[in-house]
């Protein structure tokens, strides 16, 4: 009887010594963000369809929130960032999607030579439920002083899209993060914005051709960033090609997992070159979102 209760005993300390154990591994892990976790909802930049996507609009949301994006981000094309429906009507049809459209990239140098335009941009991106109005492209400068009177303008034009209960942003590409004078133009953005005025959408393949370590970079500057563009890519001939996402050459597990830890809320699928057919494509990409784990 003796020997039964000793070995009972011992086997209750060695499950109990191996459930501390793992309660401790799984403390460690959790403070050390080990976890894998998956990006859930995961998005898509309309551009990426650009190709289908005028010719039917409804036709191609639908299909893609069929394909498991929940989130969309449009951008300004032949029929406007709403694709020719009223604030109210494309929010009645993303709701009966299951889709929220979050942002939108907008003609931003049109609309800020037109006050006027920019009133209406703005007052149809907040009707339509829109969080993000995004600066898409402005092209690398030539001089600081033409760099300071960009941050000065969205400065401006973000205290405007502020007062109307939107944010703003800037979407980079590889020319803000090329050195000018030995300086990156997209450090100097960040120093010279107002936060409560401008926020920033990564472009995760454009920081990369660039030569920026993107980890290093959202260490420093990571609570300014919002939105984050996902797309893969291989250097070939000197030149980015992208292709369908975990066919490329980017690391995801190690780029998204650095994003996601640095507080980037939205994660949106890009893709501007394919191997095939355009929604194939996106059929792939959106795929891949689903089953990854970073």
């Amino acid at each position: 009887m003796q020997r039964r209760h000793f070995l009972k005993q011992s086997g209750l300390l060695t499950a109990g010594a191996f459930a501390l154990s793992q309660s401790i591994s799984t403390a460690a892990d959790l403070l050390s963000g080990e976890f894998a976790k998956t990006i859930s909802p995961f998005g898509v930049q309309l551009y990426s369809t650009r190709d289908v996507l005028p010719k039917d609009p409804k036709g191609i949301m639908t299909q893609l929130a069929e394909m498991g994006y929940k989130q969309f981000e449009s951008y300004s094309g032949p029929q406007g960032f709403l694709w020719g429906m009223e604030p109210k009507e494309i929010k009645s049809f993303l709701d009966g999607l299951g889709v929220k459209m979050i942002s939108t990239h907008f003609n931003y140098r049109g609309d800020v030579a037109k006050p006027d335009q920019l009133k209406k941009s703005i007052e149809m991106a907040h009707d339509a439920g829109l969080t993000y109005l995004l600066c898409p492209y402005i092209g690398a400068q030539k001089t600081w002083d033409d760099w300071k009177k960009i941050a000065d303008e969205f400065n401006t034009v973000g205290e405007q899209v502020k007062k109307a209960g939107l944010q703003f942003g800037y979407h980079n590409h590889d020319y803000s993060f090329r050195p000018l004078d030995g300086k990156l133009p997209q450090e100097y953005l960040l120093a010279s914005t107002d936060p409560k005025y401008v926020m920033f959408e990564l472009d995760l393949c454009w920081i990369d051709v660039a030569g920026v370590n993107t980890a290093d970079h959202l260490k420093k500057y990571g609570k300014r960033y919002e939105l984050c563009h996902v797309k893969d890519y291989t250097m070939k001939e000197g030149k980015p090609v992208q292709d369908d996402l975990g066919k490329g050459g980017v690391d995801f597990k190690k780029t998204l997992r650095v994003a996601m830890d640095s507080g980037i809320k939205y994660f949106l699928v890009e893709q501007e070159e394919y191997p095939g057919p355009v929604m194939v494509s996106m059929k792939n990409d959106a795929d891949y979102m689903k089953v990854l784990t970073v």
